[in-house]
């Protein structure tokens, strides 16, 4: 192979790949050809454990997870001590723009199991570009043959299951400039082989599993199980509001059968919503009116951050979304 490409998300099953494979690639001679990549995702993404205090105390809350963790660091972090470990070079590669909840405002909608436009957006985008730069600064008078290192497991899904542990991904080659091949080294692998292997090499692991998280990808992913939703937003309950304001300006649920604002409640954490005069709860869709004008109009979106809701109340004038003051609405009909 002219180059190995290993995918880190600051995880466990990537340090567990990472492993196996720099352990393979060190006995065939080409340590020096692998590069540990790992797609930076902002504020979605585990901080340090002092960056997380910070959000902590900005929200009103004592800040423990220092005291309870130690000064940890954040995914990021952990990938790159992960590679300076075995001496490869690290790369950072990020989608250009707004950030995963900016996206979800732009479309209207969260992704979902069928939709998963957030993984092919701000992961897969963003590593093909790091194929096409390494293919260039080859320059061979050839394909390239370029190895994808990834740590996926059959025991996290059936997707995952069904795959074959090395293939060729047709998706990524192409005829002239290179040949790309997927590799999973752990995906036969139990979870307690990973950590078993992470904790025999010394190499550090990232602080929300002993947090009791029990996956890692985005910080509240959507395909995220209850337990972890809720231990993620009492760890990190800033974020957790901006999903429920973004969650209220759209209309649109977190997960279907889960609201991010229900996961509040439930996790103890309390929600900002703006309420009418009467003390009721203003969401997307709902007919008001002003209590000195009685023609009702439909609440088209919620600014839950400036404490404004937005109406079509001057539509038919070329003003689709009318900003308001919540207390000069009466919410008619939900």
């Amino acid at each position: 192979m002219d180059k190995w490409i290993f995918n880190h998300s600051g995880g466990k099953d990537g340090p567990a790949a990472l492993i196996v494979g720099a352990d393979r690639a060190a006995a065939a001679g080409m340590l020096h050809r692998v590069v540990v990549q790992y797609n930076d995702l902002g504020d979605m993404v585990w901080p340090g454990t002092r960056d997380a205090d910070a959000d902590l105390v900005a929200e009103g809350f004592e800040p423990w997870l220092v005291d309870r963790f130690g000064d940890r660091p954040g995914c990021r972090e952990i990938a790159e001590a992960h590679a300076r470990h075995f001496g490869l070079r690290f790369e950072v590669r990020s989608r250009a723009g707004g950030d995963l909840l900016d996206e979800v405002e732009r479309r209207g909608m969260f992704p979902d199991a069928r939709r998963r436009w957030c993984t092919s957006g701000f992961k897969r985008e963003p590593g093909q570009k790091l194929l096409t730069e390494v293919t260039r600064e080859l320059a061979l008078d050839r394909p390239a043959q370029i190895l994808q290192v990834f740590g996926y497991r059959a025991e996290e899904s059936k997707s995952r299951a069904n795959r074959p542990p090395c293939a060729v991904n047709t998706a990524a080659s192409n005829k002239t400039r290179r040949h790309v091949t997927d590799w999973y080294p752990v995906h036969h692998w139990t979870v307690e082989q990973v950590w078993a292997e992470i904790r025999a090499s010394g190499l550090p692991w990232a602080w929300p599993y002993d947090a009791g998280m029990s996956r890692l990808s985005c910080s509240m992913c959507v395909l995220g199980s209850k337990r972890d939703l809720l231990t993620a937003i009492r760890l990190r309950p800033g974020l957790a509001r901006r999903y429920a304001a973004v969650e209220a300006r759209t209309g649109h649920r977190f997960q279907q059968n889960r609201p991010m604002a229900a996961l509040m409640a439930e996790a103890g954490v309390p929600v900002r919503v703006l309420r009418d005069q009467r003390g009721w709860v203003i969401r997307p869709g709902d007919t008001v009116r002003g209590p000195s004008n009685a023609r009702e109009c439909r609440v088209v979106g919620v600014d839950v951050d400036a404490g404004l809701v937005f109406t079509d109340r001057y539509a038919g004038r070329g003003v689709p979304a009318m900003p308001t003051l919540p207390g000069d609405l009466l919410v008619v009909a939900g």
